[in-house]
């Protein structure tokens, strides 16, 4: 897990979390959908880099070249992350809410 990832799949995740906080019932104001987004772009991203192996980010810095592969993995892993986890916590936060 280095510096590089984690923004990337930080602000994935945020953007993602936008998305899916404007693009539905289930959004819960700018900030809020901003930070269960990085929260779940992060958690996301990692998950997807440990289960495909992918360690190339990690060292991006030691011969001064960004793999493609990796950070598009990290941005689709952080966005889809962000969407998610915002969604669903809206979700659950609208359901109890309604009773």
């Amino acid at each position: 897990m280095d510096f590089i990832s984690l923004a990337i799949q930080i602000i994935s995740g945020a953007v993602g979390g936008n998305a899916a906080g404007s693009m539905s019932k289930q959004g819960m104001g700018p900030v809020l959908n901003s930070v269960l987004g990085g929260v779940g772009g992060v958690v996301l991203g990692q998950v997807l880099a440990a289960l495909t192996g992918d360690q190339s980010l990690a060292q991006a810095g030691t011969d001064g070249s960004l793999d493609l592969p990796a950070i598009l993995s990290s941005v689709i892993g952080g966005g889809a992350g962000g969407a998610v986890l915002t969604w669903v916590i809206g979700f659950i936060k609208n359901k109890m809410q309604a009773q």
